[in-house]
């Protein structure tokens, strides 16, 4: 029976040690908070967007699922396969109905947001200047919609907007038009089903970045001979721009995918991306094909992104 000599057990035990003492350098506390959304990540996000990945690279099947296998056991051969389809993706690239699904969901969800952020700028300001008492019952008139289906509040403009709707009543009634006005099914009524829907996630991003003005900066500006209007480019804008590229953010990216909004109250020339991925996954169940449309509008939403995150953290660190 073999023993372990001197040197043998000075370096087990300095290895130990090492360990021990790398263990002892994790701040555990830290790690279990980042390893939470980490977890939630890697399984809520990054393990379907593999699935919908490889689905992307398979081809249409007649079969359940609808899609092939990327690899293929040959027995007799003895060779594994793999099998990349790629013509989904050029797929895309030669067909203008995908291409112009794509422009008109950008056109759509950036219009929507740009009004959501002329509606939302002044609420969050009011809010954000009102007594501190007041503000919290304020908050939750805005978050108030939330406690209702989202269904339910979108088959609710299906009664304002249509053509014996509240509104064509109220203006004819006034005498302000002849003959009932036509909103539903239109890109109008997706304008206003997209602003009224997300809203909230405008007002609360902008509310947060105003509430947190020195509002000294304000009154230095006046006493300086400052107009209000010049003060509030001037200072109330800048201070706010964290709020609006969170608000904008939150309120454009669900506006590009957006599936139930266009089809309840847009016509049947609305295209948005959402709706193309619909047909193609249940009426036509080409999932290859609308795996593609899916990762490609994830390009086209997360690298902008990232490229403005990046140019952010670059100007932070100057």
């Amino acid at each position: 029976m073999s023993t372990p000599t001197g040197s043998a057990w000075v370096d087990g035990s300095g290895s130990r040690l090492a360990k021990f003492n790398f263990f002892r350098r994790i701040n555990w506390g830290r790690f279990s908070v980042v390893s939470v959304p980490t977890l939630w990540l890697a399984i809520f996000f990054f393990i379907p967007f593999l699935v919908v990945f490889k689905i992307s690279l398979s081809e249409t099947a007649i079969a359940v699922p609808p899609y092939t296998s990327l690899l293929n056991w040959d027995v007799e051969e003895s060779y594994l396969n793999l099998k990349l389809n790629l013509g989904n993706y050029f797929y895309l690239f030669e067909d203008t109905f995908y291409l112009d699904a794509y422009l008109s969901s950008i056109k759509i969800a950036g219009i929507s947001t740009v009004f959501t952020l002329i509606i939302a700028f002044p609420i969050a300001y009011l809010i954000a200047r009102s007594k501190p008492s007041s503000r919290a019952l304020l908050l939750s008139l805005v978050i108030l919609p939330f406690w209702t289906s989202f269904l339910l509040r979108v088959y609710a403009w299906m009664g304002f907007l249509k053509k014996n709707g509240l509104i064509n009543e109220f203006l004819l009634g006034a005498g302000i038009i002849d003959q009932p006005l036509i909103m539903l099914q239109t890109d109008f009524a997706v304008y206003i089903g997209i602003v009224y829907t997300y809203l909230p996630f405008m007002v609360l991003p902008l509310y947060s970045a105003l509430e947190k003005m020195d509002m000294t900066l304000l009154e230095a500006a006046e006493d300086l001979g400052s107009r209000p209007a010049t003060s509030f480019f001037l200072i109330t804008i800048p201070m706010a721009v964290p709020g609006i590229i969170a608000g904008c953010m939150l309120v454009f990216i669900p506006a590009v995918g957006e599936f139930v909004i266009p089809s309840l109250l847009g016509g049947s020339d609305t295209l948005m991306i959402g709706r193309v991925l619909w047909d193609e996954f249940f009426l036509n169940r080409d999932w290859p094909m609308a795996s593609a449309v899916a990762i490609v509008m994830l390009i086209v939403l997360v690298l902008p992104i990232m490229l403005i995150r990046n140019s952010q953290g670059k100007e932070e660190a100057v």
